[in-house]
């Protein structure tokens, strides 16, 4: 029962942490109270991007004379989309169990508290508890969907992302609530589908962590999809004792009311930091986080944490990278601290979103004198051959040493193009190595090289 590394928790941070643990010779468990692989694997980010794949095929399939096709009649049964969907995310979480036996890893199932001591109590199923002890204890317990006090969740006409993921019926109508990356992708979603979407969004644009161009360009193409979009505005209250839901919805021209099927909250997440003993050990938080320093240490020595948990971006990828350096880190290696300029983040919606870096109004607002490039993906001969002409690259480089500012892309499959952007920028790649790095053609990512010459006034395809 006495461990040299014990995860709380297996999503993205904590199974990764483990098997880094175990690769680093460290004697290792994992406690999981539910699935393996966590939310990501099992609610979140996988089994939503196989709802987005049925869709995209869905939308081909209606538009097949685009192609020069025969016309097709899609037809669709909505339970069997969800349905192929949750057998993504099963055989996602089965590779976890895999790797967790392949890595001789322990899987320990139940709920855990951290004790003092370095010490760890789980409870299973039964109620039998289980003490067990390490010299290092990582919290890994990621985070759930927010509830807003005004937006109850019933489960049924009020839902979570959760409930979104597994409806046993199409809804004909939705209201959802919050325009991030969780709010746009089911929206997009379910219009694609055929249900009614309207969008409710705080703030003055969607996606409001993107640049203000690639937002705004965003809008206008879910727009053109059929989605109803509303910035500037706020759900005040809803009623739920009709057959449906009621929506009071605030705007700058007074208060109107929606009415739909079902309402989805999607208005960001909660750390999953209760009941789980951190006040009893004395481990500090702060507005619902987790403190650790650049080493992922709480205040208490022997207990670390990573992931959602922490004042950090809630992003499978960067509770992954937490926890490879965290037990690195413990390792004794040579450890580099993560760079939190540096983290793309991507909206697999259609068109994707992905960026990363400084947004052009972040640059101003820090002093840089910068350079500017844009290049439309109608100007792109693979792009254009695909039929996805929706969309640009936006590239932001310093005026004066040439640095990579940022980059911000909108378009079909730019979220396995960023990637390009987060390297270059790590290995202080300048504009105008970007311009005589030779891209194959023809590419969408040769889109990166012509925006970054467009910046330098050396375009050659616009």
């Amino acid at each position: 029962m006495n461990y040299d590394i014990i995860v709380i928790g297996s999503g993205p941070g904590g199974y990764v942490t483990a098997i880094r643990a175990a690769q680093l010779g460290f004697k290792t468990a994992i406690i999981e109270k539910e699935n393996l692989g966590g939310i990501c694997l099992n609610w979140g980010c996988i089994p939503t991007k196989a709802l987005l794949k049925s869709a995209q095929v869905f939308h081909y399939i209606n538009h097949a004379e685009d192609y020069g096709l025969n016309k097709m009649e899609g037809s669709f049964e909505f339970p069997n989309v969800i349905q192929r969907s949750r057998g993504v995310a099963n055989k996602m979480s089965k590779g976890i169990e895999f790797l967790m036996k392949k890595n001789k890893i322990d899987v320990i199932l139940g709920t855990a508290k951290v004790q003092k001591g370095k010490k760890v109590s789980v409870t299973d199923n039964d109620g039998k508890v289980t003490e067990y002890s390490a010299n290092h204890i990582i919290i890994a317990t990621g985070a759930r969907s927010r509830e807003l006090p005004n937006l109850p969740q019933d489960g049924k006409k009020v839902i979570g992302y959760r409930q979104a993921l597994s409806l046993p019926e199409q809804p004909k109508s939705m209201i959802v609530v919050g325009s991030g990356a969780i709010g746009v992708e089911f929206a997009d979603f379910y219009n694609t589908m055929g249900t009614k979407v309207t969008v409710v969004e705080f703030m003055p644009n969607i996606v409001p962590v993107e640049d203000e161009e690639i937002s705004k360009h965003l809008e206008k193409s879910l727009k053109k999809t059929g989605i109803e979009i509303m910035t500037n505005a706020s759900v005040e209250s809803v009623d739920t004792s009709g057959e449906g839901v009621k929506a009071n919805v605030k705007t700058a021209k007074g208060n109107i009311t929606l009415e739909a099927d079902i309402l989805l909250s999607a208005v960001g997440i909660a750390a999953n930091i209760e009941n789980i003993g951190l006040e009893e050990v004395g481990i500090q938080t702060d507005k619902g986080r987790v403190l650790v320093n650049e080493w992922y240490e709480t205040s208490v020595p022997g207990y670390y944490a990573i992931g959602d948990i922490i004042p950090t971006q809630a992003l499978a990828h960067v509770a992954s990278a937490e926890g490879i350096t965290c037990v690195e880190k413990i390792k004794g290696m040579h450890v580099e601290k993560i760079d939190y300029g540096n983290i793309p983040g991507c909206t697999y919606c259609h068109p994707e979103v992905a960026s990363v870096g400084l947004t052009e109004k972040q640059a101003k607002e820090k002093g840089y004198e910068i350079k500017v490039g844009k290049f439309p993906l109608s100007a792109s001969g693979k792009a254009t051959a695909n039929g996805n002409t929706d969309g640009f690259i936006k590239v932001i480089f310093d005026a004066k040493y040439g640095e990579w500012l940022g980059c911000h892309m909108i378009g079909e499959g730019v979220t396995d193009m960023v990637a390009e952007a987060v390297v270059a920028r790590k290995l202080e790649t300048t504009g105008h190595e970007i311009i005589k790095s030779i891209h194959p053609h023809p590419t969408v990512s040769e889109a990166i090289m012509e925006a970054a010459a467009a910046a330098y006034g050396e375009v050659i395809h616009i």
